[in-house]
Order: structure tokens, then C-alpha cells, then sequence
């Protein structure tokens, strides 16, 4: 058994240590409070983790928005600039032939 890197025997002697130090009746409390202090930890450090994730998930979705391509002209449909030009571009067609002849 390996308790953060700390074997059975080193378990033991700190036990036993802390019994004479403290006595029968307060170690139940220094272990309960020890106890209740590990556990607002690990709830901390879970909560943090979960925001994290959210807050990297929101950024993700953010990033695909921005990154998706914006939307193509379709060049079925005519614009009135492109009209315009392909209307002027024939007219020129039509006086260079004229002139021409």
C-alpha cells in the first residue's frame, strides 16, 4: 500500500505520532475537519474544471462561426453591377461592329 509515496509503516508512526500529540478524543475532529477540507477541494477543483471546459467548448463554437465560409455568389443570378457591365460590354460590341462595316 503507497499513499502518496508514503508506505504502511510511515502511515503507522504518523498516526501514532498525532495520537500522542493530540489525543483519542480531538483526532476524530482533526480527521472529520481534514476530511471536509479535501472534499471543498476536490469540489473546487471540479467546478473549475467544468467551467473551463464550458468556457473552451463556447470559444470552439465561436472559432467554427468565424471560420465557416461566407456564402458564394451565385453567378445564375445577375447583379445590377454585373447587368450593368455586360449591357455596356454589348453596346461596345455593337458600335466596334457598326463602325467596322
Amino acid at each position: 500500500m503507497n499513499i502518496f509515496g508514503i508506505g504502511l509503516p510511515e502511515m503507522i508512526l504518523i498516526m501514532l505520532v498525532a495520537l500522542l500529540i493530540f489525543g483519542p478524543k480531538k483526532l476524530p475532529e482533526i480527521g472529520r475537519s481534514m476530511g471536509k477540507a479535501i472534499k471543498g477541494f476536490q469540489d473546487a477543483s471540479r467546478e473549475f474544471e467544468s467551467e473551463f471546459k464550458r468556457e473552451a467548448d463556447r470559444l470552439e463554437q465561436t472559432a467554427t462561426i468565424v471560420d465557416k465560409p461566407t456564402a458564394q455568389p451565385n453567378p445564375d443570378v445577375a447583379t445590377p453591377v454585373a447587368a450593368a457591365v455586360a449591357t455596356s460590354s454589348e453596346e461596345t460590341k455593337e458600335v466596334t461592329t457598326a463602325s467596322d462595316a
